[in-house]
């Protein structure tokens, strides 16, 4: 398959520009560069999502035309979008299947015990132990995102394109996507796989093209794919400190909080401390319940079953505009769904959870929202024409910045960052860190969720694992270590891992 130069115009925006890409016959090749360099919506034309206003796509050496998806996949292409293509209110045979059911009968009604059967296998090749009538709506992001991957397998794809496909996914899901790749590879499938986790390029790539500014910036051939030489084609410098290091002094607890559970895990109260200045980072498998966890702590499901205090104060939280009042917000991990509003602007979102701060006397104050949005996109370095861009027409990693940016706007107390750098690229990842750092140095507590073992690892002051809805031990970070988290994950014991929470 080859691409040559193929342009994208949107309102105000030149989102394409003469850009050539080649992927040959059982070729891994790894697409990378900063949130708005491109990517998708190279991928998009593609897929046959969006049409190029210039260029030509050739497939087999014939030119062609994808002028919608049904298009793209006669062709044999497949593609995992980055915002998740699922039916929460489908079973996951359905999702799979979805406009490719079999029919039975002079009604030609859904063959659901087919669906069911054939996508088992699918399942199983991903390492996902689940029901195929599990409804997707009550699924963990990463669930979700594997239930498309099993989609795009199930096409029998010859171009197979993967945009972002382990940004939900812990370390041993990743480990088993990136064998799958090498299988298909092995297969005679093409992948196209883009990535803002460098690591995984060395693991899989046979060759990374690199875009910026929606043109070709470079590209590497294997055997010269380096971490250094990936971010200088990316951002056009050298990051010389990725990773901010932590001068936070763990002394007193700030954050209590206190046989707290979730409707997930009804049974498994959660208690745990946590000091001002600190980033307390929260590991597990897919499915442990970090994430249903801190919904229930900021009142997503219900007034708090449990005790929460910060500093010497009990909290009472019954619905998340108390948690809100009372300095907690919560970053989610889904932020199409729960994180923005996507029709609307930049400035309405970033401004949206204080709105009342804009206007004194009932009309809210332009002028003052446009400072604070203008400040946050300064600081988090969001590409955008301006604040008043729709959130829908930016890239999804500068979406996630918006997400932040509104919450760091108001100074919180305690900042819970559920996969605070998903689908955002190096340069923007350096920044978050470096202001998570500034905003735990100015008192904050931070509780961090993150499937990224690295950034686990290097952000974190302390480390809290947690196994089927339960904390199973904390990690000083003199013992965080990879081999050390995973035998927390999967519930087994740790010697040097502390209990969550002891009264003593």
């Amino acid at each position: 398959m080859e691409l040559r130069a193929i342009g994208k115009r949107f309102p105000g925006v030149i989102a394409l520009e003469n850009v050539h890409l080649r992927v040959e016959r059982g070729e891994v090749l790894a697409l990378v560069g900063e949130n708005g360099a491109g990517k998708s919506t190279l991928m998009k034309i593609l897929g046959g999502v969006h049409q190029p206003d210039t260029g030509e796509i050739f497939f087999d050496g014939k030119s062609v035309q994808i002028r919608h998806v049904p298009d793209a996949m006669a062709l044999g292409i497949a593609f995992i979008h980055q915002e998740l293509n699922v039916f929460d209110n489908l079973d996951v045979a359905a999702n799979v299947f979805l406009g490719r059911e079999p029919k039975v009968g002079p009604f030609q009604f859904v063959n659901r015990r087919k669906i069911h059967a054939d996508s088992q296998p699918f399942l199983h090749r991903l390492g996902l132990s689940l029901s195929t009538r599990e409804l997707v709506g009550r699924l963990s992001i990463a669930q979700r995102q594997l239930v498309e991957i099993a989609r795009a397998l199930s096409l029998n794809a010859r171009l197979l394109i993967m945009d972002e496909p382990t940004s939900s996914l812990t370390l041993p899901e990743t480990h088993r996507l990136l064998e799958l790749v090498r299988e298909l590879r092995g297969q005679g499938v093409s992948v196209i796989y883009i990535s803002h986790r460098l690591g995984e390029l060395n693991q899989c790539a046979d060759r990374v093209v690199v875009l910026r500014d929606g043109k070709n910036a470079g590209e590497l051939a294997r055997e010269e794919i380096t971490h250094d030489r990936l971010v200088s084609l990316m951002v056009g410098r050298e990051i010389k400190s990725f990773y901010v290091p932590s001068k936070a002094k763990i002394t007193s607890r700030h954050l209590r909080v206190r046989r707290v559970c979730s409707r997930m895990y009804p049974d498994s109260a959660a208690s745990f401390d946590a000091a001002q200045g600190e980033i307390l980072g929260f590991a597990g498998l897919v499915g442990a319940g970090r994430s249903e966890l801190m919904k229930a702590l900021v009142g997503l499901e219900g007034p708090v079953q449990g005790d929460v205090f910060l500093g010497d104060k009990k909290l009472s939280i019954r619905t998340p505009r108390d948690a809100i009042d009372q300095g907690i917000f919560l970053a989610p991990e889904d932020r199409a769904h729960e994180g923005v509003v996507l029709r609307m602007t930049v400035r309405e979102n970033i401004t949206l959870p204080c709105v009342k701060r804009y206007a004194p006397r009932g009309l809210i104050q332009r002028w003052r929202e446009r400072e604070t949005a203008d400040e946050q996109i300064k600081n988090l370095k969001i590409k955008a024409p301006s604040g008043e861009s729709m959130v829908l027409n930016l890239s999804g990693g500068n979406q996630q910045k918006v997400v932040l940016g509104k919450w760091l706007a108001m100074r919180p107390d305690v900042m819970i960052l559920d996969e605070p750098t998903r689908g955002i690229d190096v340069g923007a990842k350096a920044e978050i860190y470096r202001l998570m750092r500034e905003l735990a140095e100015r008192g904050a507590v931070i509780l961090m969720i993150s499937s990224d073992m690295e950034e686990v690892l290097n952000m974190s002051d302390r480390v809290a694992v947690m196994h089927e809805g339960r904390l199973t031990g904390l990690l000083d970070r003199d013992d965080c270590a990879e081999d050390n988290i995973m035998q927390l994950a999967t519930g087994r014991p740790l010697p040097c891992a502390k209990a969550p929470f002891t009264d003593s």
